[in-house]
């Protein structure tokens, strides 16, 4: 049984802390185990929800005493827009359609919902949640609505999932999820190489894969592996049916496939007959060896590119390491000599399959960003590289990226896969940003979230003002002073689900635990801050009821950053993590997904969280 208890009618009680002091608020105690108590909550009259911990209870007074209770839930009437949304029904205890318009329309802040698409909701929660023989019509109960639809981030996710941009610029005006040394499975020195981390990215949206190919000890074939270290080889044939396979899983857009080829003319012929076989009409080459533009991501829908440096770059320089990245792996293995050959015997058909032409800076670095009009090409720099380009040469850097693409790679001294800001390239404009996928940090997590816009289809369009100067010809300046554009106002409620993720002795041996939560912006300097919550003590169930606000004046490039973690605790004290696009934030009230160190989609752990601009 379950017992209800007035408030408002209970000497003693502390109304002022749990009712906000509200005098004409009218407030419930629900004790009793949870699952009586969901079944009571089938009323219109109280709909905000805080989960209070048996610790309080105990010390407020012996009205209180929960005894063997586990669970207390807590409703005030007068909030009921802030959190919940009160349906006027006739019976009081369902919601229907109608009901559910009214709040996104004026809670959610849609608009433009029609009842068709309450109706659609309505449906579905019904339906994942085997809910549609218990009740002939269309309803929802209040326990349905709160935990299956508004702590759904399936139904009411905190970004759109759809492709929202205009796809059809050329491919200079993206960004481009770009993974580095995708085949690797762990650090750059010594780990095996495998599909399987490419099978991964590309499951991920990622949209640029990098392959290092080498010949084989017989030199009648193609492996691939970091050159120069103990990492364990690959065939490159398996790779290439991989992405084949994967390419298009998570994503329609075309995948563009760079190859750091260190091969003799004879194995570049037999890398084209591979190629052509395997990817067949999917592969993607122009008809001339030169492009004036690149083409658009719709124009290249289900299509392969690949992107390298010219067979005659690779050949003539004899003795000299030839991809982007090997240069710094001298410094673990032993120097070895480049092969020696004769461009004139370079396989024509090779030559020929390169849509996108790389190369690496020759002498002064200004006149690699010279702009050639006659045709388009890829700049590769080192993330070294790239920090002296932008601070030396900024307004080339983003004038050479509003036609052609850079790319960065790590430096090779990150031997364990760590990864550098991604946030310095998107600023200058650099398409390219490769990281290590395989990997785990904040900088991974930056790109995971920054990669969750536009559908998460592994293009995002880059902001107008990187795509072209002002009437004065100046290019932006990130660290220009600018003035805020807009206010994003995070109001974080509460959130669950990590007793379901989570061992129930992975925090506290003794106890629940103790949850607090770092809120920040991530993008140019001047918007980049961070903020944090109280402390939620002995709770799997943490209500912080606490609003941000975050001035931006370049909302185009920024992050918002979500991170959980326990107090007091050095050891296992990450609750999850989360980035997203601050221009893809749908206002309202969300249930935003926690995900682990690496990435992945934690199963049940969520918050529920609301956004609005001003």
């Amino acid at each position: 049984m379950f017992l209800m208890l007035d408030v408002n009618s209970l000497p003693g009680f502390p109304s002022t802390s749990r009712c906000r002091g509200e005098s004409d608020s009218r407030c419930v105690i629900l004790l009793g185990k949870i699952s009586e108590i969901e079944l009571a909550v089938q009323t219109r009259s109280y709909n905000e929800i805080l989960v209070l911990n048996e610790s309080w209870w105990r010390q407020s007074s012996n009205w209180w005493v929960m005894g063997s209770y586990k669970h207390c839930l807590f409703f005030t009437r007068k909030l009921r827009r802030k959190v919940a949304f009160e349906p006027d029904t006739d019976g009081g205890n369902h919601m229907g359609p109608d009901d559910l318009l009214c709040f996104l329309a004026e809670a959610q802040g849609e608009a433009g919902a029609t009842l068709a698409d309450a109706k659609l909701i309505v449906d579905r929660v019904r339906l994942l949640h085997y809910l549609h023989h218990l009740l002939g019509r269309p309803l929802l109960t209040l326990v349905d609505f709160h935990s299956r639809y508004l702590f759904s981030d399936e139904l009411n996710p905190p970004i759109q999932a759809q492709v929202r941009q205009d796809m059809t610029a050329p491919l200079s005006h993206y960004y481009m999820y770009t993974g580095h040394n995708s085949y690797l499975t762990g650090n750059q020195l010594n780990s095996k190489c495998s599909d399987v981390p490419i099978i991964e990215a590309l499951q991920r949206g990622v949209r640029v894969i990098e392959l290092d190919l080498w010949p084989n000890s017989a030199k009648d074939n193609v492996k691939v592996f970091h050159g120069r270290t103990l990492t364990k080889p690959v065939k490159l044939i398996k790779c290439l049916r991989s992405i084949k396979e994967y390419a298009f899983c998570a994503s329609e857009y075309p995948v563009v496939i760079t190859l750091e080829d260190h091969l003799t003319p004879d194995l570049q012929a037999k890398l084209a007959d591979m190629i052509t076989g395997i990817f067949g009409d999917m592969l993607y080459y122009p008809q001339t060896e030169t492009l004036e533009d690149f083409p658009s991501p719709d124009a290249l829908k289900k299509m392969i590119i690949i992107s390298s440096k010219r067979p005659k770059e690779n050949n003539s320089q004899k003795g000299k390491v030839t991809s982007d990245d090997e240069t710094s792996a001298t410094e673990f293995t032993e120097q070895k000599p480049e092969l020696e050959y004769d461009d004139k015997n370079s396989a024509p058909q090779y030559r020929l399959l390169i849509t996108i032409h790389a190369q690496k800076p020759k002498g002064r670095l200004g006149d690699s960003l010279k702009l050639d009009h006659d045709q388009v090409k890829r700049l590769s720099l080192s993330e070294q590289e790239f920090v002296k380009a932008a601070a030396s040469h900024r307004d080339d850097v983003v004038r050479f990226t509003q036609k052609n693409l850079i790319r960065i790679y790590p430096k090779g001294t990150r031997i364990t896969s760590s990864n550098y800001k991604p946030l310095l390239g998107w600023r200058h404009g650099a398409q390219m940003v490769a990281f290590n996928m395989q990997g785990h940090g904040r900088s991974l997590w930056l790109m995971h979230g920054f990669f969750r816009a536009n559908g998460g289809c592994g293009y995002v369009k880059k902001p107008d003002f990187l795509l072209e100067a002002n009437p004065n010809g100046q290019v932006f300046d990130p660290k220009a002073r600018l003035p805020v554009k807009k206010t994003l106002k995070v109001k974080v409620y509460m959130g669950d689900g990590w007793r379901l993720d989570f061992k129930h002795l992975h925090f506290d041996v003794y106890s629940p635990p103790d949850f607090y939560m770092k809120v920040g912006i991530v993008g140019v300097p001047a918007d980049t801050m961070q903020k944090r919550t109280r402390t939620i003590y002995d709770d799997w169930t943490p209500v912080w009821d606490e609003e941000f606000g975050f001035p931006l004046t370049v909302p185009e490039l920024a992050l918002l950053s979500f991170k959980v973690r326990k107090c007091n605790t050095p050891q296992n004290d990450f609750g999850g993590q989360t980035c997203l696009p601050v221009l893809e934030l749908r206002p309202g009230i969300r249930a935003v997904p926690l995900y682990d160190h690496k990435g992945v989609k934690l199963n049940s752990a969520k918050l529920l969280v609301r956004f609005e601009f001003v």
